[in-house]
């Protein structure tokens, strides 16, 4: 577990990251460096997205799978690394990335 502290922590130090979260399989927050609202927002809406990605990526190609997700706005980068029980979600600032 100190492992998974470590790494948040280490994801939100980098310049332009608002926050970072560990969600599970049906899109329960485990972890996060967001306020309560913006970690269960995140949480329920990419967790939904992630699933029709999956099933699109799988429908496009039976042999494979999706292994990493971005999306991008005006205002906000979201970085998701999906796993098998658990999705990876990093938000950061769009204006950042277009600054470097």
């Amino acid at each position: 577990m100190a492992d998974v502290e470590e790494t948040l922590k280490r994801i939100s130090s980098h310049k332009g990251v608002i926050g970072a979260l560990i969600v599970n399989a049906q899109g329960i927050p485990i972890r996060s460096t967001l306020s309560d609202e913006d970690t269960f927002a995140h949480a329920a809406l990419i967790t939904q997205l992630v699933a029709k990605a999956r099933r699109m990526v799988v429908d496009l190609d039976k042999d494979d799978e999706l292994t990493f997700l971005r999306i991008r706005s005006n205002k906000h980068e979201i970085l998701v690394a999906p796993d098998k029980e658990y999705l990876l979600i990093c938000v950061q600032s769009a204006q950042t990335q277009m600054d470097a």
